[in-house]
This record gives structure tokens, sequence and C-alpha cells, in this order.
């Protein structure tokens, strides 16, 4: 990891509060940083960590783990210059077509993603994006409906991990796919928010590849002294920036060669 723990086991229980209580009650909290500067990203990591367990003590079900960040279009506008993850559980998945209620987001955004599901165990360090494509069972499109629980959308690396990387919902479609069927790197993708292209962008824009992003999670597990089991369920970040979305708003991801995922925003 690019940096040492240095809060204490009390700040670290103390932030994972802060951030569990914006994201159950849906309000924005200064970003974590402002009140610890020399904040760390292994610290952001204890603190995801802390919250990880909290929520599967209360019976919450861990379905895999999301990469963000990835794209330079990501990165530019969140003003980070590295690629983070961050955990799903059960309960974030919602089912595609269906109606999304904004009333429990703060700043909810949606981002085009391929999500990839694995046959295999994958662990790092020095994991490959050879190793993860042949460790895939199928990719499928995916849509992320991530919320930042930080005031005005304002955030830096440490924080958004602390927040478990925006982290609200998602929706898999489409049609699964063999990784080994198609040219993961080329996919055209295309999101619509009401009838209009709001987004356009292809799959490179992931790390240049997005097996590249799930090796990179797998080899940041590594230094946390986990590894990715087989069935896991991996968003591989956002290909193009994130949408605002509000009640009202239906949203299409079109993703070429595999398929359209499609949703509505209801308050």
């Amino acid at each position: 990891m690019s940096s040492e723990v240095t809060l204490s086991r009390e700040d670290i229980v103390r932030l994972c509060e802060r951030v569990e209580g914006a994201q159950t009650r849906a309000y924005a909290i200064p970003k974590l940083t402002d009140e610890y500067p020399a904040m760390t990203v292994a610290d952001g990591y204890a603190v995801q960590a802390e919250l990880r367990c909290r929520w599967l003590a209360r019976g919450h079900r861990q379905v895999g783990w999301k990469v963000g960040l990835t794209s330079k279009a990501k990165m530019v506008q969140m003003g980070v210059n590295e690629p983070s993850i961050g955990f799903l559980t059960s309960d974030m998945a919602r089912p595609e077509n269906s109606a999304i209620s904004t009333g429990d987001m703060v700043h909810p955004r949606v981002e085009c993603e391929v999500a990839f599901v694995t046959r295999a165990p994958l662990a790092g360090p020095g994991c490959t994006r050879e190793q993860v494509l042949a460790a895939t069972d199928y990719v499928l499109p995916a849509v992320e409906v991530i919320d930042s629980r930080f005031s005005g959308f304002k955030f830096d690396l440490p924080s958004v991990i602390a927040d478990n990387g925006s982290s609200a919902r998602f929706v898999g479609g489409g049609r699964a796919r063999r990784p080994d069927d198609i040219d993961l790197r080329t996919l055209g993708v295309v999101m619509e928010k009401n009838g209009e292209i709001v987004a356009a962008a292809a799959s490179a824009a992931v790390l240049g590849h997005p097996a590249e992003a799930v090796a990179m999670l797998v080899n940041i597990l590594a230094e946390q002294g986990e590894t990715l089991p087989a069935g896991s369920f991996v968003m591989s970040g956002g290909i193009t920036e994130a949408i605002a979305v509000q009640p009202g708003d239906c949203v299409i991801a079109r993703f070429q060669e595999l398929g359209d995922v499609s949703m509505r925003f209801v308050a």
C-alpha cells in the first residue's frame, strides 16, 4: 500500500461511525481530511474495513468488490490521481429495469461499467490481466449508482476510500458473455438519460483494459491480506464520467456486444 496506518483505533471507529451515519441516513458530511489532514490512503482502507465488518455483522452479505476512479475522465472529475477499491453487498443490488429511490441518497450519480464474475479465486501480489481473464466465468454490462456522502461532492482519496468508494447501488443486465468471445478493450458504451446521449466512451478508458482494473483490485486486496474468492462479482470501474440523476430520470446504458442496462429513478 502506498502509505501506513497513522490513525488510532479510536479515530478509525469514530470516522467509521461518521461515514456510516451519512450512508444510512443520507446526509452530507465534510471530507474526513478536513479534521485529519495527515490521513493516509491506508487510514482510509482501515476505516473501510471497519465499515465492512459492521455491515457484515448486521447480516449483510458481501457479493464482491468494485474498483473506482479508474478512468482519466473520472480522476480529472474528482481531482485524484490513483484508483481505489470498495466492497459490494447484496442489498446494494437492484434488478434491471427497476425503479431506484433517490430519497436515501445524497448525490446520486450513474456510470457505465463492465462487471466480471469469477469462476476461480485470484490472489496477488503480481496478479495480471491474463490471470484475471483466465479466472473469469463471464462479463456483463452494469451501471453503478454512486453516492458520495461528502458535502458538495468534493473529496480526496483517503476520504472516498473510507466512504467505500461512494458505493450505493448497482444494476447488472444485458447479455453475459465469455471474455474470450469479445474484445474487452474496444467496447463502445453510450449512456442515455431521458432519451439524450449524456456520455460515451470505449472500455479502454478503464486503465487500457477493464481486466487491468480487476488485477489491480486483487493486488490491493493482497496488500490487505485478502484474496478474491471464486464467484465474486467485480465492478471494474466507470468507463464514463459520473452523471447526476434525480427523480423522474430514465437511464439506459448501451454496451456494444453486451446489450443494454436500464433503470429509472424515483423519489
